[in-house]
């Protein structure tokens, strides 16, 4: 559940950058070129999941320690795609790795 939040939470910050018009924004898939088209929507979507994530955190913590959890993430996750999305460092290929390695540890822990 804490993977699939973080993916979540990551999804969403990315939807929320693309709208950005001070951000250093490349077009290496078609939905970025949406994105950008599409500012409303894509701010609405971006929201959604934001909702959605902290849902599942309080679903799986507490509201404290989802909370807590939650603005972490979200702090941590945001300053990684400021930093390395404008170097061109996220992939999609380097992202799916991660989850899914991410995923087993998390399997396996629990």
């Amino acid at each position: 559940m804490i993977t699939i939040a973080s993916l979540i939470v990551f999804l969403a910050f990315y939807t929320l950058y693309y709208t950005s018009k001070r951000a250093a924004l490349s077009y290496d898939f078609g939905f970025e070129k949406w994105m950008q088209k599409n500012p409303k929507q894509t701010k609405i979507t971006g929201l959604i999941l934001l909702v959605t994530a902290y849902a599942i955190w309080l679903f799986t913590q507490s509201l404290g320690g989802g909370t807590l959890m939650f603005f972490i993430q979200l702090m941590a996750i945001g300053s990684l795609i400021i930093i390395l999305r404008p170097l061109k460092k996220v992939n999609s290929k380097a992202l799916l790795t991660i989850l899914i390695l991410v995923a087993l540890l998390e399997l396996y822990y629990n």
